[in-house]
């Protein structure tokens, strides 16, 4: 049923508290495919008195690109799920909640597991709600793992 998984990731260990799940919903679907991803959002500077050119702009948003790359290799480093199982990475760029909507729904994944806090009220509005928007905008079916030590409530 699921071929394809989709794991976001943004280099917390909040994010990676979804990896037993990961190895459950393969082994249990006999996936195909894992590719872990994880989205740069565009650089964008406090407001200063210091102004960044287009060229130092460019320059983060490289430098940021290349750290989410390195982060990947790691994971996909750990990542053992058995034969017959590609495991891949994927740089986003963009809106988190888009950009993995958007490669959900174009790259053929059957499932996106992410992890949440499972925040609500003003944390939420505060903090915004990357899985709650993933949940919202995607196509897919889309599991939410809460972290570990969860408090429940509204």
């Amino acid at each position: 049923m699921y071929n394809t998984i989709l794991v976001p990731l943004d280099g917390s260990k909040l994010a990676e508290c979804v990896f037993p799940h990961v190895e459950t919903l393969v082994k249990g679907s006999q996936a195909k495919r894992v590719i872990f991803a994880r989205v740069v959002e565009p650089f964008r500077p406090p407001m200063t008195d210091y102004v960044l050119n287009e060229d130092q702009l460019k320059k983060v948003d490289k430098e940021h690109k290349e750290h989410a790359e390195k982060y990947l290799k790691e994971i996909l480093g750990q990542a053992k799920y058995g034969s017959g199982v590609r495991v891949e990475t994927a740089v986003l760029h963009g809106n988190a909640a888009d950009a993995l909507a958007e490669f959900a729904n174009k790259n053929e994944v059957d499932i996106i597991v992410i992890a949440t806090h499972g925040r609500s009220g003003v944390s939420k509005w505060v903090w915004g709600g990357v899985a709650d928007r993933i949940l919202r905008s995607s196509c897919v079916p889309v599991l939410m793992v809460r972290a570990p030590g969860c408090a429940p409530g509204i």
